[in-house]
């Protein structure tokens, strides 16, 4: 029977796609259809097979069985070259682009007609300012990546799959290190791309920005597809109960707080980097025993530089660090080792590059920092069935998976990777605990659990520093939020008095008239 003629047309269709690894059904009897011209949303846990479905999709994998159709047409992708030729792009997590390239030569590379490259760069100029224009996506072309923030470095691997022809343009958790701002200059773009006929599959865990963005999601769950709905008709209750097979409580529950004697704080803290800027001038701030203190900012304000010194990474130019009766100085400076000996343990923001070794075991991850204790350490050798067994006491807990303690780092999820990383550091049960982003590229269901055990530490009397650049996590786990602008703190807003306008506009170093007025009312 023909095609009803007023039937959108698909862009991309899944037919029963099944994977396994081993005795692990990655993927079981997938089936999908995405109207062309429309932003897809795919969600799910961690290790719910959405990865490898899109790694199928792009020719990473090819599947154990099913079909795949682009444009209504079978298509086969053994490859991710025959996903290119077939119109399909990838935008993954962690960008693959050269640092020291420029923009152009990044888009180029892989993509030379010949062997006259500057032919080549003067065609992929030419046919890069028309899609900057068509798409609104001005990059500069000669700037090296390294030279950019993450935003534009991301814009970069949009123009990368649309200058190879892409139709259908796969993006894997693109807002994860993005700034508020960053994020919404990126739904803009997919607004226009999607006006243009790009069909977008988008794959986040983030629930408040697929209700925002997207036409339709699908959701899936242990490797299956369980739900297929109109944004329009659902609600983030819904999504995350689909997500997680149960009723999640999207909202932080917690008692008022019940600060007592300061476990850390600094004096006049100036840090200033190898350039000779100071990233951080004259910082003051406390953290009590029983309360969350959040530091809010744009990414780059000189949150991130804060942490490393405070955990003993960088040492401080000027000023003070104190932790319990310990003085940081310049001259009286620390290192991790000792910070984490003083009862500071410490999420790092970047857990590929701080918190675990990727090449390294889960259990080898499980343990960095605290390697030389006595419960991991004999006499001469390490107690490796010791390691395994408190790695895997950990996975349980933390619920990460898959539960392997031999699997290496770096073939867990972001996910699974950050709530090993978490599991580690809470597990030594600090005094004061500095957490970065610690819901970075983490599950719904991962992300209620992580909420809750940082509200119990806090209850346990425990000083927690909160690090993050999502503002609803911010003003649900703070008590007391400090605003950081510049390498400066421009000010401190009790949560209850907090929302995401006065924030948003401390931020931009632009102090709120009810602040104003408060602070004149105290003044008098």
């Amino acid at each position: 029977m023909a095609q009803a003629s007023n039937a959108p047309r698909m862009a991309l269709e899944l037919r029963g796609i099944d994977k396994r690894f081993g005795e692990v059904r990655a993927n079981q009897d997938i089936n999908l259809k995405i109207p062309a011209g429309t932003v897809h949303g795919i969600i799910g846990e961690n290790g719910a097979g959405k990865s490898t479905l899109m790694n199928i999709i792009y020719g990473f994998y090819e599947a154990d069985k099913g079909e795949i159709l682009v444009d209504e047409k079978l298509c086969h992708i053994p490859n991710s070259r025959e996903a290119i030729a077939a119109g399909i792009g990838m935008v993954h997590q962690h960008f693959m682009l050269v640092d020291n390239f420029t923009v152009l030569e990044n888009v180029v590379l892989g993509a030379e007609e010949g062997a006259m490259l500057n032919v080549s760069l003067r065609k992929a100029r030419k046919e890069l300012q028309r899609l900057a224009d068509e798409y609104q996506l001005t990059v500069p072309l000669d700037a090296t990546i390294e030279e950019l923030p993450v935003g534009l470095q991301q814009r970069v691997e949009i123009l990368k799959a649309l200058y190879r022809g892409a139709r259908v343009l796969i993006l894997d958790e693109p807002t994860g290190v993005l700034t508020p701002q960053e994020t919404d200059d990126l739904f803009k773009i997919l607004d226009t791309l999607r006006e243009q006929g790009v069909t977008i599959l988008l794959i986040t865990h983030k629930l408040r920005e697929i209700l925002a963005v997207t036409d339709n999601v699908s959701v899936m769950r242990q490797g299956a597809m369980v739900g297929h709905v109109k944004t329009s008709e659902t609600s983030k209750e819904e999504l995350a109960e689909l997500m997680v097979g149960r009723k999640v409580r999207l909202k932080v529950e917690k008692e008022a707080a019940t600060p007592k004697q300061v476990l850390m704080s600094t004096k006049d803290l100036t840090y200033t980097d190898s350039r000779g800027v100071d990233m951080l001038k004259k910082v003051n701030i406390e953290v009590r025993a029983g309360e969350v203190v959040g530091i809010a900012g744009v990414s780059g304000n000189g949150q991130s530089e804060l942490m490393e010194v405070l955990s003993g990474i960088l040492v401080p130019t000027k000023g003070q660090v104190q932790i319990g009766e310990h003085i940081i100085t310049a001259e009286n400076p620390s290192d991790p080792k000792h910070v984490r000996d003083m009862g500071v343990g410490h999420v790092p923001e970047d857990r590929l590059a701080m918190g675990l070794i990727k090449s390294f075991s889960a259990e080898e991850s499980a343990m960095l920092g605290f390697h030389e204790q006595e419960q991991y350490t004999g006499k001469i050798f390490n107690k490796p069935q010791a390691i395994t067994e408190k790695c895997a006491a950990l996975m349980e807990e933390w619920d990460v998976r898959p539960r392997n303690p031999k699997l290496r780092s770096s073939l867990f999820s972001g996910g699974n990777q950050q709530k090993l990383i978490i599991a580690r550091e809470v597990d030594q049960d600090p005094d004061v605990l500095m957490i970065g982003q610690p819901t970075r590229g983490v599950d719904i269901g991962a992300i209620e659990y992580i909420h809750k055990r940082i509200i119990d530490m806090r209850d346990q009397n425990k000083g927690v520093l909160l690090v993050s650049v999502e503002l609803d996590e911010i003003l649900a786990l703070s008590d007391r939020i400090v605003v950081m602008f510049d390498g400066n703190i421009v000010g401190e807003v009790p949560a209850d008095k907090a929302n995401e306008r006065i924030l948003g506009m401390m931020m931009a170093n632009v102090m709120p008239d009810e602040l104003l007025q408060q602070n004149a009312g105290e003044n008098l």
